[in-house]
């Protein structure tokens, strides 16, 4: 369920963001977290004084702050410890002229007060908000009715688009990014760096030969049905996810290329979809309606080949991997429910380039050299399944 709690200062009242009133990005310098005996303190150190607007998500349990885009001088490891009532606190870019914080909390919470503050007593501006333990019943009571996100309808193929010099159109799809940073790396760099560098390198590989589309080319948010959408819109030939995992054991190593199917091929398949899934939430959005977009999917898939040629694509990439001498999972072809892969009329993998969890793996994701031959795999591959269709 999603409500929508608007706070100006002390008084509630309902607050119509103005993004536009801002010149140019306010900088946020400092993020600070205080914990008292009888609530936990937020406080954001600005340049100035920017609107925001508050709301809450249950289930899990979230308080949502929307702000204009911001700029971010702060380390990205910021808030990452859980604080008081706070589990943990992310932000980013949501969208153009939004960015939004997200904070996972430990138990319902109320927002108790929350103002943005002028400068005084050799402080700049702050923004604060306090939070104090509720129940859950009190919790729900305060959420109002839900605003689901507005998405295309399923199973509604969109009309072909031109495509110049008859090329094939190759959609590529960094995970990840904005408010939604992904797994953390050994390094304590985020999973939403690493695969927009990679989309970025792919692209300029394939753009000579295919017409490519980059679902973001910044560190920007995008929801999954958005991402399955871009695909559709395109009509694309293939559309190609990327990620990087990261797993409690630091020894795992090895990329691996998944597909669509209902059925997890093993239980770390499926636990990494349940985790890639999440994404829509980290983000703070409300998914409580997505349910039978979904099946529609699904049903849509069935009745295609696409899952067919989602299949070939991965095996053809296996090859090229290995063939690039690139390190790939004993069994580097698996399958799990990732909503990403739902378009129904586009063939798509979601390619786990390795994990970031492990030091040396991450070294290499990391470094020119491992990036050219991942990359090189993936162009390669690219290039012997849609010759391998022409044939």
């Amino acid at each position: 369920m999603r409500g929508l709690l608007y706070l100006i200062g002390i008084a509630t009242a309902v607050l119509v963001p103005a993004w536009a009133a801002v010149a140019a990005d306010a900088v946020v310098s400092g993020v600070r977290t205080g914990i008292h005996p009888d609530k936990t303190r937020l406080v954001f150190d600005l340049d100035r004084s920017v609107d925001y607007s508050i709301f809450t998500l249950s289930d899990p349990y979230r308080v949502v702050i929307d702000l204009p885009d911001l700029d971010w001088q702060v380390p990205s490891t910021a808030g990452s410890r859980a604080a008081g009532l706070i589990d943990r606190l992310r932000f980013g870019l949501f969208r153009p002229g939004n960015s939004r914080v997200v904070l996972d909390l430990k138990r319902p919470v109320r927002v108790k007060w929350a103002t943005m503050l002028p400068p005084r007593d050799g402080h700049g501006y702050r923004f604060v908000i306090d939070l104090v333990e509720t129940d859950r019943a009190a919790f729900l009571a305060a959420l109002a009715p839900p605003r689901p996100l507005a998405t295309p309808r399923a199973g509604t193929a969109p009309r072909p688009k031109p495509r110049p010099g008859g090329k094939k159109v190759v959609v590529i799809d960094p995970g990840h990014g904005g408010v939604d940073p992904g797994t953390t790396g050994a390094s304590g760099g985020f999973e939403k760096a690493v695969t927009l560098t990679y989309g970025k390198a792919l692209a300029t590989a394939l753009r000579e030969r295919y017409r490519v589309i980059l679902t973001r080319d910044r560190d920007i948010f995008l929801p999954l049905q958005q991402r399955v959408q871009i695909a559709r819109d395109a009509d694309a030939d293939l559309f190609l996810s990327l990620h990087a995992d990261a797993i409690a054991d630091r020894r795992f190593s090895g990329g691996a290329v998944y597909t669509l199917s209902e059925t997890a091929s093993d239980d770390e398949a499926a636990a990494l979809a349940a985790k890639e899934n999440k994404s829509d939430v980290i983000a703070g959005i409300d998914l409580n309606n997505q349910d039978q977009e979904v099946a529609s999917i699904l049903i849509d898939l069935a009745q295609r080949e696409t899952k067919n040629f989602s299949s070939r694509f991965a095996g053809v990439l296996v090859s090229t991997l290995r063939t690039q001498g690139v390190r790939t999972r004993r069994k580097p072809h698996r399958f799990a429910g990732f909503r990403v892969l739902k378009a129904p009329d586009v063939p798509s993998v979601l390619v786990e380039l390795g994990y970031l969890s492990n030091p040396r793996e991450e070294a290499r994701l990391r470094s020119a050299e491992g990036r050219a031959a991942i990359v090189a795999a993936i162009s390669d591959a690219v290039d012997a399944y849609f010759e391998n269709l022409s044939e």
